[in-house]
């Protein structure tokens, strides 16, 4: 034999010998998906019969239903607001547009629906953090008429830091 074929030889050995495992796990995955195929079509076949059969049992569309327990994801719109379905509790949010709507933010050419105090949510949100820093300007008013103010572009960084200095100098002195 020569140094050639005895070197091949080995090689493939120990190739084989590497892919043993892995040919005994493809072989298990391969019985193990047929018998998930029988399961499957014998559960297309009683898929009928549990359909018709289910609403007797308690059963919703061939599912067990059980109580306090829901699938994933967002709950179907009508169950997610009980107490506007009810008629009781305190309503939250805005207005839905049947009942006269929200109307605009104050903040002049915004457009967005208003929320809070006559402002969108992030203009309130501005209005909030205005009134922390004692930099409210005068016209900025709580339910002030849509589209009636004017927006204060507000500074960042190092000059935002100087203007809170300067306003809690201000108000200090």
């Amino acid at each position: 034999m020569s140094i050639d074929k005895a070197f091949r030889e080995m090689v493939r050995n120990e190739i084989e010998a590497q892919l043993k495992p892995l040919r005994d796990l493809v072989s298990r995955l391969e019985a193990g998906t047929s018998d998930l195929d029988s399961l499957r079509s014998v559960a297309e076949r009683l898929a009928p019969l549990a359909e018709a059969v289910g609403p007797l049992f308690g059963t919703a569309g061939g599912r067990a239903a059980t109580p306090g327990r829901r699938g994933p994801g967002r709950p179907a719109r009508a169950a997610s607001a009980p107490a506007a379905a009810t008629g009781g509790g305190k309503r939250r949010g805005r207005k839905p547009a049947a009942e006269g709507g929200a109307r605009e933010c104050a903040i002049r050419g915004c457009g967005k629906p208003s929320r809070t105090k006559g402002y969108c949510a992030a203009h309130y949100q501005k209005l909030r953090m205005l009134e922390k820093t004692n930099r409210r300007p005068s016209d900025w008013s709580d339910y002030a008429e849509a589209n009636s103010v004017e927006d204060v572009k507000l500074p960042r960084g190092r000059a935002a830091a100087k203007a809170l200095a300067e306003a809690a100098q201000k108000n200090a002195g």
